[in-house]
């Protein structure tokens, strides 16, 4: 991977073009339960059967699978409109990011012990699809990271019906634990978009890029900041809080699953951590804080 200097206002133009003609789109809770006795009518002790305890999470799991969308591809982090899976802050090898699975397995059996089958455009709808192929590897733990494409919507009236997202999410477990049941679930909150947005609209180029269609429910006239486009954007944050909400509920049904707490959506992410090629995507710096906050939430006690 090479890292990339300042280009002149040209190669800028040339980049946006590029975009214009391929872009798409883009708790733990530990329990000790023990049964208590009671007598009976006759005075006998009657022993109450003990619930079983929630499993004790593992912070140290020796192989991981992510799924999700192009955060978790790495997209636009090396090089204009492509994945840099190397670069990913799940199961990437690169030194700079020092991925999840690098934290946690060491380099080498990252190489040979990790599975990224997250996909570039992916929203909910798309993860079931994505775990089933997760739980094939019998991995340890598997991240999620998904739900920016929902909100990312050519318009708000486009995003996805929060009850279909919880519908999906609770199909992807499913697939999931009909294969591998005993897995660990590690799941990523939505980034929040309109930070994204305060923060790219800075950039000339960045505004240029988004022109052609990157998040248009949220990022579509970014200095129009009249009634209307500050309720669109509001709305567009209102739903990635649902998002969240639904990935914090489903989470907590599952003994083997832990919510980042909302930890990526509060992350104040700068331009350091934003690609160079469209101000939205996260760079090879921005992966490596998601890296940095995925471990710290896999590795509590």
């Amino acid at each position: 991977m090479r890292v990339r200097g300042v280009r002149t206002f040209a190669v800028r133009g040339a980049v946006a073009a590029a975009v214009a003609a391929s872009l798409g789109v883009a708790s733990l809770a530990a329990c000790d339960a023990s049964g208590d006795n009671s007598r009976g009518p006759s005075g006998s002790a009657s022993a109450k059967p003990s619930p079983k305890p929630t499993p004790t999470w593992d912070t140290s799991p020796r192989s991981v699978a992510a799924v999700g969308d192009s955060i978790t591809r790495g997209f636009d982090a090396c090089s204009v409109l492509s994945d840099c899976p190397e670069v990913s802050w799940a199961t990437g090898t690169h030194k700079s990011v020092k991925s999840l699975a690098v934290r946690l397995l060491g380099k080498g059996r990252a190489k040979t012990h990790s599975w990224n089958h997250a996909q570039t455009g992916a929203r909910m709808a798309d993860l079931p699809g994505q775990m089933s192929r997760a739980a094939a590897e019998k991995p340890d733990l598997v991240t999620v990271m998904a739900g920016s494409n929902d909100a990312c919507r050519p318009s708000v009236a486009g995003m996805t019906p929060v009850a279909d997202f919880r519908a999906d999410f609770q199909e992807a477990l499913r697939q999931l634990r009909r294969t591998a049941p005993k897995a660990q679930v590690y799941v990523l909150s939505v980034p929040d978009l309109k930070r994204l947005w305060s923060q790219g609209r800075a950039n000339p180029l960045g505004k240029q890029v988004w022109k052609l269609g990157i998040c248009a429910s949220m990022l579509a006239d970014p200095d129009d900041l009249d009634a209307a486009a500050t309720e669109r954007r509001n709305s567009v944050q209102a739903r990635v809080v649902a998002y969240n909400e639904v990935l914090r509920e489903v989470c907590a049904k599952d003994k083997k699953c832990r919510y980042d707490g909302g930890a990526v959506f509060g992350y104040k992410f700068g331009q350091a951590q934003l690609s160079e090629w469209d101000w939205f995507h996260p760079s090879v710096n921005g992966q490596a804080r998601l890296a940095a906050l995925a471990y710290r939430g896999v590795t509590a006690k």
